[in-house]
This record gives C-alpha cells, sequence and structure tokens, in this order.
C-alpha cells in the first residue's frame, strides 16, 4: 500500500480502484487493451516510401517469435485485460502459420476481437479459412484507387488481387471492413472523393490517415494533409456529411454520407493527436514490446522467454515498460526528428523509412501532383460496381513528382519543377550582340552572361575519327540540370481516345510517364558513349494540347556530378514519347513526333544554356 501510494501511478489506482490490470495501466491512468503482434518483417510489396526493390536486411527466423510464443504471449496479455489483439508485419498473411496462430488466438477465454492489417494481396484466397479460424476484423492498406500508380509505388502488379480481397471480405459478411489511406500531398489527396465514393455501395470504413514523420521518410510539414482540409474538401461534395459517436479510446473521427452503406474515418495523428486515449501496445516479430509507436525505447520479451522467466517474471516486465510510457509521442517535443525501427518491422499502418538514401518526394505546390484526376472524374467518380478485374480509372498527368535522391549530402532543390501551361513556352531573351555558342541570358539573373563558346571539335572522337569515350575524370563536380521536350501529334480519334483514358493497352499517359523515368535511368545502357550518371531528380510530366491533339511532354533530370544530363533528359522525353506511340499505334499510324530538343541546361564548363 505504501508503495502504491509513494507513486502516481499507484494513487491513481487507489484513487479510481480501477478493476484493469495494474501492469497494464500506465502512469496517466490508461489502460492497455490493445494489443498488435508483428507476425513477420517479411512483404510481398516493395513500396518505394518503405523498402527498396531488394527489400530490407531481415532478422534470422531463429530470432523471431515462433508460434508457441506468440501464443504464449497473447495469452499472457489477455490474462492481464488485453481484449483486442491485431496481426500486423511486414505482411501477416505471407507467414505459412497465420491461419493457425489466429485459430489458436481465438481459444484464448477473454480475448474479444482477433484482427489483422494486410495490404490485400492474400487476402481473397486466405480469407474463408481464416474467418473460419476465427478472425473477426479487417484492416487492408490501400493509398490509391489508381492501378497504374498503385503498381508504379509499390514496384509489384496486384491492385485488382487488393480489390478482389475487400470484395470477398464484404462478401463473407465482415462489417466494416477498414480501409486504410495514408493522405500525401502531391500523391494522392486528389483521390479523396473517389475513395469516399467507394463507401456508397460497400460496408466500407476508408480510414483516411495524416501523414506521420518517422526515421528517414523526409517528413515535412507541406506533405501532410490535415484533417480539416480532408474534411473540407470532402464537405465542398458532399455538405450533408454527417459525425458519427465514436469510442473515448478511438483514434479514428467517423462520419457518413446519408444513404451511403459505408463511412468514412479521420485518424488525426499529427493535427489532433489521441495520445491522452492511448491504449495500445506493440510487440515486434523478434519479440520486443514497444509501449509507444513513436518511441525507440523496446524491451526483449523473447529474451526473458526463452531464458525461462516465470509468468509473474514476465508480468513484472510487462508493467515496468508500461509505467515508464511517456504522456505524448514517446515524450518528445519535436517528432519529425525521431529516431525508430523502419516501419515495416514495427507493424504500423503509416508510411515508413527510406533506404539507401532513395527518397520519394511531394511538392508542396498543390497544382503539382502525380497522377491527378480529372474534374470530371472528381464529380462524377464511379460507382463501386466498376470496381473489379477490369477497372481502369480516368486520369491525366498534368504534373509528375517523382523524385529521387541517392546522396544524402546533396543540397539541390527537390521541388518538383513547374510545367508551363500547354501551348507557352518560356523563351529567354538572347543579348542582341551574341552569335550562337557564345552567350545567352539567363533565366535567373535576367541579364547576359559570359560563357565558353562551343568546342570546334567533336568530343566522341580521337584523332583517327573513331568513337571515344570522353575522360570526365578531371573536371570537377558541380550541380547539373537539362530539361528536353517532346511532342507526339496524335490526331483527332486517337487524342480523344487518350483524353478519355479508353485507349485499349491501358491509361496511355501514365505507362508513358513511367517509360520516360526508366528511360532517364537506362541513358548509358541505350546511348553507347554515355556516363553512368547517378541521378538526383528525374522528373516527367504529360499534358494535353488539344488545339494540336496532341500530347506535351516535358522531362528534368538533375545530378550532381562531373557530366551534364543533357542526354537523360533528352531519354526520358524520346523514350515517353514513343510510348505514347505504341500505346495508340493501333488506332492510327498517322502519329507524328517532333520537337524532341534540349529546353535548357545549367551547370558544367560551357555554361548555361536556354532555348
Amino acid at each position: 500500500l505504501q508503495e502504491l501510494q509513494s507513486s502516481g501511478r499507484g494513487r491513481f489506482l487507489l484513487a479510481h480502484a480501477a478493476p484493469f490490470s495494474a501492469f497494464l495501466t500506465d502512469s496517466f491512468g490508461r489502460q492497455h487493451n490493445y494489443l498488435r503482434i508483428s507476425l513477420t518483417e517479411k512483404c510481398n510489396l516493395r513500396c518505394q516510401y518503405c523498402m527498396p526493390e531488394e527489400g530490407v536486411q531481415l532478422t534470422p527466423k531463429s530470432e523471431l517469435l515462433t508460434a508457441q510464443e506468440i501464443i504464449s504471449l497473447a495469452r499472457l496479455f489477455v490474462k492481464e485485460g488485453v481484449e483486442k489483439i491485431r496481426l500486423t508485419g511486414g505482411e501477416p498473411l505471407i507467414r505459412p502459420d497465420v491461419v493457425d496462430i489466429v485459430g489458436q488466438l481465438y481459444k484464448i477465454e477473454g480475448l474479444k476481437t482477433i484482427a489483422v492489417t494486410t495490404n490485400g494481396i492474400n487476402l481473397a484466397r486466405l480469407l474463408p479459412r481464416l474467418k473460419e479460424a476465427g478472425l473477426n476484423a479487417i484492416n487492408i492498406s490501400l493509398d490509391t484507387l489508381v492501378p497504374a500508380k498503385f503498381e508504379f509505388i509499390v514496384r509489384r502488379k496486384g491492385f485488382h488481387k487488393v480489390m478482389e480481397g475487400i470484395h470477398k471480405a464484404t462478401e463473407l459478411g465482415y462489417r466494416p471492413v477498414k480501409v486504410n489511406c495514408v493522405v500525401m500531398r502531391g500523391f494522392n489527396e486528389d483521390e479523396l472523393l473517389g475513395f469516399v465514393d467507394f463507401t456508397k455501395d460497400l460496408p466500407l470504413d476508408v480510414r483516411f490517415i495524416e501523414y506521420m514523420p518517422f526515421d528517414g521518410n523526409k517528413w515535412n510539414f507541406k506533405k501532410m494533409v490535415s484533417y480539416k482540409e480532408m474534411l473540407d474538401t470532402i464537405k465542398q461534395r458532399w455538405p450533408e456529411l454527417e459525425k458519427l459517436p465514436c469510442e473515448a479510446s478511438s483514434t479514428a473521427k467517423s462520419y457518413k454520407v446519408p444513404h451511403f452503406q459505408g463511412q468514412i474515418s479521420f485518424i488525426t495523428s499529427m493535427s489532433e493527436h489521441f495520445c491522452g486515449s492511448c491504449n495500445r501496445l506493440r510487440i515486434t516479430a523478434d519479440g520486443n514490446l514497444k509501449v509507444c509507436l513513436f518511441g525507440n525505447s523496446e524491451v526483449s520479451l523473447r529474451d526473458h522467454l526463452r531464458s525461462g522467466a516465470s509468468e509473474e517474471e514476465l508480468v513484472q516486465i510487462i508493467g515496468a515498460a508500461v509505467g515508464r510510457k511517456k504522456k505524448q509521442h514517446a515524450g518528445m517535443f519535436n517528432i519529425s526528428q525521431m529516431k525508430n525501427r523502419p516501419m515495416i518491422l514495427i507493424g504500423g499502418f503509416l508510411v515508413g523509412k527510406m533506404y539507401n538514401h532513395v527518397t520519394f518526394f511531394f511538392p508542396p505546390e498543390p497544382a503539382l501532383m502525380s497522377f491527378p484526376l480529372r474534374q470530371d472524374a472528381l464529380q462524377n467518380p464511379p460507382n463501386s460496381k466498376q470496381w473489379g478485374p477490369t477497372f481502369s480509372h480516368r486520369m491525366t498527368l498534368r504534373a509528375s513528382c517523382c523524385v529521387f535522391q541517392k546522396d544524402p549530402s546533396s543540397t539541390f532543390d527537390t521541388k518538383c519543377l513547374e510545367a508551363s501551361p500547354v501551348g507557352q513556352v518560356s523563351v529567354d531573351c538572347q543579348s542582341k550582340d551574341t552569335s550562337p555558342g557564345s552567350e545567352f541570358c539567363t533565366r535567373d539573373s535576367g541579364s547576359s552572361a559570359k560563357v565558353p563558346r562551343a568546342s570546334d571539335n567533336l568530343t566522341h572522337t580521337d584523332e583517327e575519327g573513331r568513337a571515344t569515350m570522353v575522360d570526365v575524370g578531371g573536371k570537377p563536380d558541380s550541380r547539373r540540370r537539362a530539361v528536353a521536350g517532346a511532342v507526339v501529334r496524335l490526331g483527332e480519334k486517337a487524342f480523344g481516345l487518350v483524353r478519355r483514358n479508353q485507349v485499349k493497352k491501358g491509361d496511355v499517359l501514365a505507362v508513358a510517364q513511367i517509360a520516360g523515368i526508366q528511360g532517364a535511368k537506362l541513358t548509358s545502357q541505350l546511348i553507347p558513349l554515355c556516363h553512368n550518371i547517378p541521378l538526383n531528380h528525374v522528373e516527367v510530366s504529360l499534358s494535353l494540347d488539344e488545339a494540336r491533339y496532341a500530347v506535351v511532354i516535358r522531362s528534368s533530370c538533375q545530378t550532381w556530378g562531373r557530366t551534364g544530363v543533357e542526354m537523360e533528359a533528352l531519354t526520358a522525353a524520346s523514350l515517353a514519347a514513343l510510348t505514347v506511340y505504341d500505346m495508340c499505334k493501333a488506332v492510327t499510324h498517322d502519329i507524328v513526333i517532333e520537337e524532341v530538343k534540349l529546353l535548357s541546361k545549367t551547370g558544367g564548363q560551357r555554361g548555361d544554356f536556354s532555348r
């Protein structure tokens, strides 16, 4: 009694006479009855904002929790008051014994809810068995409703498998099926209305999650779309949106469009945090207990379990960790500077760590959006019956914002290049007394700047006229950028199909953008005498010019190195143009690719150029 009275946590328990386990109650009176258990660190997707294409360094299998250890720990937590267990990953449904684990959890007396958070790829195949084993709640992670964007981001096919899994869950009677969508400015905030419309005919709870910082994910405030901003956007379309009541410990603010089967929710992790009602604990796949998603403090339950610790000793260890839990955000004032595990290894539902210094940047300017939906698509989004194996969302690429930064020490500006309005070309004045190749009026200064005259000799041939690669070893490193363009004239019929996204081969603009980005990265393999350059930034934008029935392409490349990136920019524009041609040639062969040209370059010994 004296020990209880001597601590704030103990005084709270005595004053409130809480029937809940003291070991799962922290010093702020929060009772932790919800446990998230990561079953694996592996995943069958390679999301660009989560891990590299080749994967991450995994914990040896011998150091991961076995199924029996998971059940033992789960039984212990349930005995102390946990009522809900959620299985996470990695991707939990790739663990071979996941159905058996669910079945054993179902037998634990006192456990009310067994849930899973999944990317949905294996869901349709496994769900009947999981339901029979006792699974009674599902969260599916899905950040976009555009198939081409999905495939580009996750580096794998599978959009239709995820949609199939969602429909299978509704068919098997799950109410609601929760869909987690992390909203990021410049990436998918333009799809808010499409996600809301997704709830019209299906019993879904689409949960819009504010983009949160995590170690390495280059978080900044401009990327975050706040709950209130999202709500305002949705209310402009559905002013009759109704707020729903919620439980005290709920992390979500829920709303419903009248007469829609489903609902939407907002996870306000940043703008209105819910730390005061947090009831969650986490166990990682290697058996570490995390009392806060944001904190890097962990306690290995696996080691104590394998060393023969008694149940009472384990409870004491767990209670001590819970007692140290901070009031909010692991006690940090500025959570954007946190150091933590990669999200893929914790089993959270938020955007995780980047690896090998490859980062996906998103621009602060609302006008610069990857894969933005057309206004007509936003005003008349497809209903849920269209979301099937043949679904293809209508969209156009007004501007892209795919930025790759491989050098962490680089200081170049990562903002996306603004796309000029169709039909307008920025022209820099030439000095009246200049001759071609001698000097140019620079864009930045607005004044004439002397630059070295272009070489009178070809630099890629030797004295005998044989092809040779230029030796750039003696050149200084500098920041270099190049912008190139191309125009593809399609004719009225093909242009109309592209604009309506009715070309049989798929979304022409989305595929062409990806082809251009890939082309820039493969330039040295396509052009024999080009150097292999580590690109810091690749951007490809496509827009429609109705006056010419044309697709206008702009590409931009940046690097920090000893040679320029003109060829990378030109290759990107050319590959994008050729892809447009390839996807439209079944409609007509009267397609003209023209105006493939360098628009500007900066950096290097010969100075800047602007057409």
